[in-house]
């Protein structure tokens, strides 16, 4: 159904009608920059940061899909190792920017070694909780594979984007605890190779190069409002904090083990995929500590 009424919103069109397009969204997005800029002094500074942060990581997702606007397909072992590499830096992102500061976090509230170690646990399972119950409530799949077909792609879409959810909760988390996070821009990182997938998976099953480019930076948004609503959360009650954390990394950990890494093994180039893993763990690592 949903691929049957993009099909009728998205013909192919000349060029008159693609400047038409281009104006319209220009329009649009100059009314939303414009509200973005009388709303902004009315929004508290740890929400504007998470705002930020989420809007960088969403632009990322555009970014990465840029490429499609030239090429239609990348090969099974660059996207093996590109979803490793996303995984490496989800993996990083969970231990060294969400879990070991949940734990501080809940030091610094009053909670013993024991109880800030039980918080962490506990937040931690509550997050892969949830996110395994909302992944078993909305219908996808993990990849296309060999079917491209027009209903698997979009099943494949709704996947991206609600593992994006996680990601932009960290992100909200993150930049309320710290204002400066080396969380959003890993994820951001990861999120360019996410959105050029994402962009070859549509364009596989005809749809234009166009089209492909906007759903994949469209599916980067739902980052944006997650951050703002995990910085809302810790915002409006603080001693939230170890817990959005920590619960940010379980949800982190339960897509890299339950979708990434099964993905990025599938495809027969284990190797690569692992090698990936290592680089994008390593480069995670690395910004944690120089931001």
């Amino acid at each position: 159904m949903v691929a049957k009424v993009v099909r009728l919103h998205y013909q192919r069109v000349g060029l008159p009608g693609f400047l038409r397009v281009l104006a319209g969204w220009s329009i649009t997005l100059g009314g939303l920059i414009l509200l973005t800029l009388q709303v902004r002094e009315a929004i508290p500074a740890d929400l504007r940061s998470a705002l930020a942060d989420g809007t960088i990581a969403a632009a990322a997702t555009a970014l990465g899909a840029l490429p499609v606007l030239v090429i239609r397909q990348i090969s099974q072992r660059v996207q093996g190792a590109l979803l490793g590499f996303g995984a490496g830096v989800m993996l990083a992102a969970s231990m060294f920017s969400l879990l070991l500061p949940a734990f501080d976090a809940a030091i610094e509230r009053g909670a013993t070694g024991g109880g800030a170690a039980t918080i962490v646990a506990t937040g931690f399972i509550l997050g892969a909780a949830l996110l395994l119950a909302l992944e078993r409530s909305v219908p996808h799949i993990h990849t296309p594979d060999k079917q491209h077909s027009v209903t698997a792609v979009w099943l494949f879409v709704i996947a991206i984007a609600v593992h994006n959810i996680p990601e932009g909760l960290a992100i909200g988390v993150a930049a309320s605890e710290s204002g400066v996070s080396a969380v959003a821009t890993g994820i951001s990182l990861q999120n360019m190779p996410e959105g050029l997938i994402v962009a070859i998976a549509l364009a596989s099953v005809g749809y234009g190069r166009a089209l492909s480019f906007t759903v994949a930076a469209l599916s980067g948004l739902i980052e944006a409002v997650a951050a703002l609503i995990g910085a809302a959360v810790v915002h409006f009650t603080a001693a939230a904090l170890p817990w959005g954390l920590a619960a940010a990394a379980g949800a982190m950990i339960f897509v890299v083990s339950h979708e990434i890494i099964p993905e990025s093994h599938k495809r027969g180039h284990e190797t690569l995929a692992t090698v990936g893993l290592i680089i994008g763990f390593v480069v995670m690592m690395l910004l944690d500590t120089l931001l």
